[in-house]
């Protein structure tokens, strides 16, 4: 029991849980989570979606009915300390306060990738403080501003499934369900999806400020995770019609190049508009998460007591919001996202199996202990491994990015190799003249040359009787009787321009490499779960 006036006000109903709900999954993970999921599965990635579905629905369950029989904040740090102990209450707690908090700057980070992808940084910072700014004002503030954040990403998630579906590029053979990339690649497809929608527990935190919390969190849950899911399934199927599973596989920005494919490429802005909208809205969910976990483990004395202070207007644990948000805010400003990534899938791990853990204590009934059983089975099935990132709701996106990168790292390789077997052609058709027009001068010339098949250098002498390196000896002199310098000190005429020739694809396909990367702000995002 909280002592009487540190208590939260109960302000939120059925419609407003859901809201909220949906503000935390309906994010940035949408309009980048299929891209990966589908280089993934190929056509795998229907059954992934359908196999996250149902590990999501366990654990959407699972805190739906903890959060029925203990309606306070804190969420899984409060059943866990309940059902199992004050160590795994701890554990879960703490997996939950670091790892959101770095999906927190993963997310700030995301936003300002799509405002202003040149202050990535100042603009996450602002995006974390004035969302702040919202949450102080009490919770009815933050679920107004969700309201409108999640009907701008349906909307626009809407005309993106009408687009695609009525543009006449949709193909049924698209659509084949198949495991083309065997059961691992669903698999892999299915956490990622997972990761990226799995923000129903935001609800279950939110626990001592819903109105008849027995009723309305296990309705609100249940609700929420199904209207996600049908907007997945939709997006996907749409998606999957115009693009394919490998183009959509190859997509960086899957639901602006789908549109584009459709014929609306004057669509793509108001995407991107989208997704930087909808990464506020899972960052405004997330803040007010983490800082209901927080007002708990303030409570229990896991955290310095003065965290725990209720705001005695606005009835918002405002101290703990404040410290959240000058956290996430500093590591916005100065970390790189990437490396954020890793806290928040371990946490997601962690916070999920104690939850499961948690209800299977509910009820001895073996029906009962099904669904968690089958939810912790699911979270360490789906469970990052070495090859498989998981994403935040950005986490997808940065993943992309990345890959996008090592592909134009493997263009720019190829490019160059192809250039260095031209020249190196060219140098050994320009040495057979030179040995064909010295073949009068006599005999002991041809006798200087090495026995074919050999990698060491041929000097062949030019008219002008300086010595001549052939390309397979470019690069390596072997000292003045093997290179014959020009008058400035370097290499002969010939190598040279090889050189400035090969110098100068190589400056090209770099300066090709940032324009590439910049279509889309993948690269400062990873990714995550987040």
């Amino acid at each position: 029991m909280t002592p009487s006036g540190t208590e939260l006000r109960r302000t939120l109903g059925v419609r407003d849980a859901v809201v909220v709900g949906l503000g935390s999954m309906v994010g940035a993970g949408v309009f980048s989570a299929l891209g990966p999921a589908a280089r993934a599965a190929g056509t795998g990635l229907l059954p992934g979606l359908a196999l996250a579905a149902v590990v999501a629905y366990c654990n959407a369950m699972s805190s739906a009915r903890l959060a029925a029989r203990y309606p306070a904040s804190g969420g899984t740090y409060v059943y866990g300390r309940e059902r199992l102990g004050p160590f795994w209450g701890y554990l879960a707690g703490w997996a939950f306060v670091v790892g959101k908090t770095a999906s927190c700057a993963a997310m700030a980070l995301t936003v300002g990738a799509y405002i202003w992808p040149g202050q990535a940084h100042a603009v996450a910072v602002a995006a974390v403080v004035a969302l702040t700014a919202v949450n102080y004002g009490g919770i009815q503030k933050s679920a107004w501003l969700t309201r409108v954040i999640v009907a701008v990403v349906l909307a626009v998630l809407a005309a993106v499934v009408v687009v695609c579906l009525a543009s006449g590029r949709v193909a049924a053979g698209r659509l084949d369900i198949g495991l083309s990339s065997g059961a691992g690649g669903a698999l892999q497809a299915a956490g990622l999806l997972f990761f990226a929608f799995a923000g129903y527990a935001r609800i279950a935190t939110l626990g001592e400020e819903v109105r008849n919390p027995a009723r309305t969190i296990p309705r609100a849950i249940p609700l929420a995770l199904g209207i996600t899911l049908v907007v997945y399934a939709c997006v996907a199927v749409a998606v999957l019609g115009v693009l394919g599973a490998d183009r959509l596989g190859q997509a960086t920005a899957p639901l602006a190049d789908a549109v584009r494919a459709a014929g609306m490429p004057g669509l793509v802005p108001v995407v991107r508009a989208g997704a930087a909208v909808a990464a506020l809205g899972s960052l405004l969910a997330l803040i007010l998460g983490v800082s209901r976990t927080t007002l708990a483990m303030a409570r229990d004395g896991h955290l310095p007591g003065m965290l725990a202070a209720v705001h005695p207007r606005f009835k918002v644990p405002h101290r703990a919001e404040l410290a959240v948000g000058v956290v996430v805010a500093v590591l916005a400003a100065t970390v790189d996202v990437r490396g954020a990534i890793g806290f928040s899938s371990f946490g997601v791990l962690a916070y999920y199996a104690v939850a499961n853990a948690s209800a299977w204590t509910l009820s001895p009934a073996p029906a009962a202990s099904m669904v968690p059983v089958m939810g912790l089975l699911g979270c360490a099935t789906l469970g990052p491994r070495p090859h498989a990132r998981p994403p935040s709701s950005a986490g997808p996106v940065c993943s992309a990015g990345r890959e996008r990168l090592v592909r134009g790292d493997d263009l720019a390789a190829q490019r160059q190799q192809g250039d260095r077997d031209q020249l190196e052609v060219g140098d050994a058709e320009r040495d057979a003249d030179d040995r064909d027009a010295q073949g009068d001068t006599g005999d002991d010339m041809r006798d200087r040359q090495p026995p074919a098949g050999q990698d060491q250098p041929q000097h062949v002498a030019d008219a002008g009787g300086r010595a001549r390196v052939p390309a397979l000896d470019r690069g390596v002199p072997e000292g003045p009787q093997g290179v014959d310098a020009d008058a400035e000190g370097g290499y002969p005429e010939g190598d040279a321009d090889d050189r400035d020739a090969q110098q100068d694809a190589g400056e090209q396909v770099a300066q090709e490499q940032p324009e590439a990367a910049q279509d889309e702000p993948n690269d400062v995002q990873d990714g995550l779960h987040w």
